[in-house]
């Protein structure tokens, strides 16, 4: 009689539970538009939100500790003039966020530390260069302040959010509308998919298609692929009789997946988050009230099923926190911030332990802020992993560092003096006429309140005279 052994994981008994109550972010005004993005960003310090407003497209910033009842009138990043499709927050800078939209824009914000008084409307950039709605946005995993968009025009482009310039435009490789893209590890690749039922692999640099899939998955409806650390590719789509499955594939043979697994009828399409430090897959659908979650190993079966968070209500998006954000001292190795029609629920994924001590296994360094190349470089052929952190003290957010954009001017043509020294775009030259420009606005500044000084002593004076009067 065979003894059936059961897998060794320390991921076996991950289970999920959603936060009390007032630890919820309510009454907020979900976006109503149909497309299938997450609705939803979060970093260590922010939660944004695409949301239903008047007039445009606008997306909510809160701070993550400003739970409970949202108030009806806080101020919204409201610059789109319709509505915003995806958001997305820079890896590299806790206070900037990428957002795109159906006016065929994408516009980079900086988010002060505080809540501002009143709407937020001028972005720090506006990138220019699609025909039609941009409804993609992803940032690149290591290089400074490289942004990739996807639009319904087919066409992607990289850009440098320092200069405000097009890097590179992908507008001939895909036939019809792109589904999804995803950086690799290091940003040497994207995968992309697309309506067209092809799967490619592409080197944004040499402008080429490194691998093709016809067809990953059988059915006609949307496809969605993610790199794991390895470089292996995760792709969630539908059969021919459209059950929902995922697959997974290795690179070096493209003809068929490594593992296919069917789930279910639902016609949600599967949104997949990876966590490449514990090499789990949790897969969301927009419309299902649950997230399946699924270990990725090395030696077959490959995929291993761990277990289900289940809900009664479906989710309108999800927004997932990177690893620095989490509270380790909890063994806390994921959390979700599921979306309602009225409410963010944050959901927290936690690996039962009875130690309090830090868990260095569930808790490999992982990629901190620090970009590890800058954009020039990486457009000049150059790759580098992503410079990691220890979670073992906890993460402090780093205070807000402003984002610098050095527009270059085509007429400012005169040779440089001197060895020219590559700069970053986080410190670039501080100029005289810059500084000619902050006195006079400081003088400016000093006049007004001097004049409100006098102002306030002169009604102070007549408020006297008149309840002198009054007696």
């Amino acid at each position: 009689m065979s003894r059936r052994v059961v897998r060794q994981s320390k991921f076996r008994h991950v289970f999920g539970q959603p936060v009390k109550a007032d630890q919820m972010y309510e009454d907020i005004r979900v976006s109503k538009v149909t497309w299938d993005s997450s609705f939803c960003a979060v970093n260590p310090k922010f939660l944004a939100i695409i949301v239903e407003s008047g007039g445009g497209g606008a997306f909510m910033v809160l701070p993550l500790n400003k739970t409970g009842r949202v108030d009806k009138n806080v101020p919204l990043v409201a610059g789109h003039t319709a509505p915003v499709l995806d958001i997305d927050w820079c890896p590299h800078n806790d206070n900037v966020i990428a957002s795109a939209s159906e006016d065929t824009t994408v516009m980079v914000w900086q988010i002060p530390d505080y809540l501002p008084v009143r709407n937020m409307t001028e972005p720090v950039v506006t990138l220019e260069g699609h025909s039609k709605r941009v409804g993609i946005i992803t940032w690149h995993p290591t290089a400074r302040n490289i942004l990739l968009s996807a639009g319904c025009d087919n066409v992607i482009i990289l850009w440098n959010v320092g200069t405000g310039e097009a890097l590179l435009t992908v507008d001939d490789l895909h036939n019809d509308l792109i589904y999804n893209v995803c950086w690799n590890h290091n940003g040497s690749l994207f995968v992309t998919t697309c309506k067209d039922k092809h799967l490619r692999i592409i080197d944004p640099r040499q402008h080429l298609v490194v691998a093709e899939k016809f067809k990953p998955h059988e059915g006609s409806r949307p496809v969605r692929a993610i790199f794991m650390a390895d470089g292996k590719v995760f792709t969630t789509g539908f059969s021919k009789m459209s059950e929902r499955q995922l697959a997974l594939w290795d690179l070096k043979n493209f003809e068929e997946p490594i593992a296919l697994q069917e789930m279910d009828t639902s016609n949600g399409v599967l949104l997949p988050f990876y966590d490449p430090d514990s090499s789990i897959v949790y897969l969301c659908g927009k419309g299902d009230s649950s997230i399946r979650y699924f270990e990725i190993t090395e030696e077959a079966p490959y995929v291993h099923y761990l277990n289900t968070f289940s809900s009664k209500e479906p989710q309108r998006g999800m927004g997932f926190m990177p690893k620095r954000g989490l509270d380790v001292s909890k063994c806390e190795i994921a959390r979700f911030y599921k979306l309602h029609e009225r409410k963010c629920e944050p959901i927290v994924m936690t690996v039962p332990r009875k130690s309090d001590l830090f868990q260095d296994d569930l808790y490999p360094d992982t990629p901190g802020p620090e970009p590890a190349l800058e954009a020039d470089e990486w457009l000049s052929g150059k790759d580098a992993e992503p410079i990691l952190i220890s979670l073992r003290d906890g993460y402090i957010p780093l205070k807000n560092r402003e984002l610098k954009v050095t527009k270059k001017n085509i007429l400012d043509s005169r040779p440089p003096i001197g060895p020219r020294r590559s700069q970053s775009t986080c410190e670039s030259n501080f100029s005289h006429s810059m500084l000619e420009e902050l006195l006079s606005e400081i003088k400016a500044l000093r006049q007004t309140v001097q004049a409100h000084e006098k102002r306030i002593s002169d009604l102070e004076d007549k408020l006297s005279q008149f309840t002198n009067g009054t007696h």
